[in-house]
C-alpha cells in the first residue's frame, strides 16, 4: 500500500533549534502545542484516551520524538485516527512517511496541495534575498522538492469539515502555499493557524533561537503570494480568535492575540511584506 512514498532528492536534516525544542505546552485541556527544534506540531485529543488527531508533521528525522510524545500523552500503542496537514513544507512534513508507516493512518490536506504531497509539482525554491535574518539568508538549504504520499494522503471534504475533528472546520488561509488552511473551532473560537500568521520572526536565528514573542506574517523566504497571505491574516482576524496556535512561535490568547492580530491585519506591508523578494508583484 505504501511501496510508492517517498521524500524528495533533497531531503535531509536541517541544524537549527530553539530553547522551545522537545518542549511543549497544554493549549487547551485537547489541545497540545509540542515543538521540534524549530516548528510546532499539535496533538488534538483528550490526554490517555488512545485516540487523537495529528496536526502537521515536523521536522526531517523528528519521527522518532513524535511517536514518543504522542505515546506519553495517549499511552502506549496509541495511534492517530488521521493526521491532518496546514501545508506541505519540508517543516510540516518532515516525519510523515515514517509516521505513515509506523500508525498507518490516513492523511488530509487542501486538494490544491495534494501536487506537491504526490510527487506532481515542486515548491518554488525559496528566496534567501528576503530581509529578516540568517534564517532567511541560508533557506536556499530547506527542501522544496515534492513528497510522494501515495494513496495514503486524500483530499479534506468540500464542506469545510475535518475527518475526526467534530467542532472543527478548515479554512483555506493560500498565501504562504495555494493549500495552506487554518483550523478554527467556532464554540471556543481556538485557531490552529499553520504559517498563515506565525508568532516569531521566523527569519531571523536569534530570535527564533530564544523564541522572542512577536506577531509576524508566513516565513518570508517561503511565502509566493504576499495579496493572498494579507487576505488570508485579514480573513483569520474577523474570526476574533480567542487564542492561536501557530507553526513557529508560542501560543498566543486574550487581548494580547486581538491587539497583535488586529494590528498584523492592519499594517501588514509594514510588518510582514519583505523588503524584495522574487515572490512580490
Amino acid at each position: 500500500m505504501h511501496e510508492k512514498m517517498n521524500y524528495g532528492s533533497d531531503f535531509k536534516y536541517i541544524p537549527a533549534t530553539s530553547i522551545w525544542s522537545g518542549d511543549g505546552v497544554d493549549v487547551l485541556p485537547d489541545l497540545y502545542q509540542h515543538t521540534i527544534q524549530i516548528v510546532n506540531i499539535v496533538l488534538y485529543g483528550e490526554p490517555h484516551k488512545r485516540e487523537f488527531i495529528l496536526i502537521d508533521a515536523g521536522m526531517p528525522k523528528s519521527a522518532k520524538e513524535i511517536i514518543s510524545i504522542a505515546e506519553e500523552r495517549f499511552g502506549s500503542n496509541s495511534r492517530p485516527k488521521a493526521l491532518i496537514l496546514t501545508h506541505g513544507h519540508f517543516d510540516h512534513v518532515g516525519a510523515i512517511i515514517d509516521l505513515i508507516e509506523h500508525w498507518g493512518m490516513p492523511v488530509y490536506a487542501h486538494s490544491l496541495e495534494l501536487p506537491y504531497l504526490t510527487d506532481i509539482k515542486n515548491y518554488p525554491k525559496p528566496d534567501p534575498s528576503v530581509n529578516g535574518g540568517l534564517l532567511a539568508k541560508v533557506s536556499s538549504i530547506y527542501p522544496n522538492e515534492a513528497i510522494n504520499l501515495g494513496n495514503s494522503v486524500e483530499a479534506l471534504p468540500s464542506d469545510g469539515s475535518i475527518p475526526f475533528m467534530d467542532g472543527f472546520r478548515w479554512i483555506h488561509t493560500p498565501g504562504h502555499t495555494p493549500g495552506h488552511i487554518s483550523l478554527f473551532r467556532e464554540e471556543d473560537r481556538a485557531l490552529i493557524v499553520g504559517d498563515a500568521f506565525v508568532t516569531v520572526k521566523q527569519e531571523s536565528l536569534y530570535k527564533v533561537l530564544l523564541q522572542k514573542k512577536e506577531i509576524s506574517g508566513p516565513p518570508r523566504y517561503f511565502t509566493t503570494d504576499w495579496k493572498a497571505a494579507w487576505d488570508s491574516v485579514k480573513k483569520l482576524e474577523a474570526l476574533k480568535p480567542s487564542v492561536a496556535i501557530t507553526g513557529h512561535g508560542l501560543p498566543m490568547k486574550g487581548e494580547e492575540l486581538t491587539r497583535n492580530l488586529h494590528k498584523l491585519a492592519t499594517e501588514f506591508e509594514q510588518i510582514a511584506l519583505p523588503n524584495h523578494s522574487k515572490f512580490l508583484n
